[in-house]
């Protein structure tokens, strides 16, 4: 079994910082590329920031500059550090990833909150 486990997520007021983790555990052989996903109330997940193994970074446009995303591949570990975040950055934010197992396939964390707000 593989799971990834999420933590780092809060409330902070607009401009704050706060570091996301996710951690991978289980029976894994190699983890290819990693991401964090986001979820605002009625609206649709996307891609926030993903790695490949290699270190290879993408962001979407409405992070650059302000999120980055990295990973220690011998902890199994994906971090997003959020600088100067704002109230539209509110939403549960998931881990993503891509792992060589018994059954290779795309893992997600089970989420955590982060709140952007005065």
């Amino acid at each position: 079994q593989v799971q990834l486990v999420e933590s780092g997520g809060g409330l902070v007021q607009p401009g704050g910082s706060l570091r996301l983790s996710c951690a991978a555990s289980g029976s894994i052989l190699r983890i290819n590329d990693m991401g964090w996903y986001r979820q605002a109330p009625g609206k649709q997940r996307e891609l926030v920031a993903a790695i490949t193994s290699g270190g290879t970074t993408n962001y979407a446009d409405s992070v650059k500059g302000r999120f980055t995303i990295s990973r220690d591949n011998a902890k199994n570990t994906v971090y997003l550090q959020m600088n100067s975040l704002k109230p539209e950055d509110t939403a549960v934010y998931y881990c993503n990833a891509h792992i060589y197992s018994t059954v290779t396939r795309g893992y997600w964390g089970q989420g955590t909150q982060v709140t952007v707000s005065s």
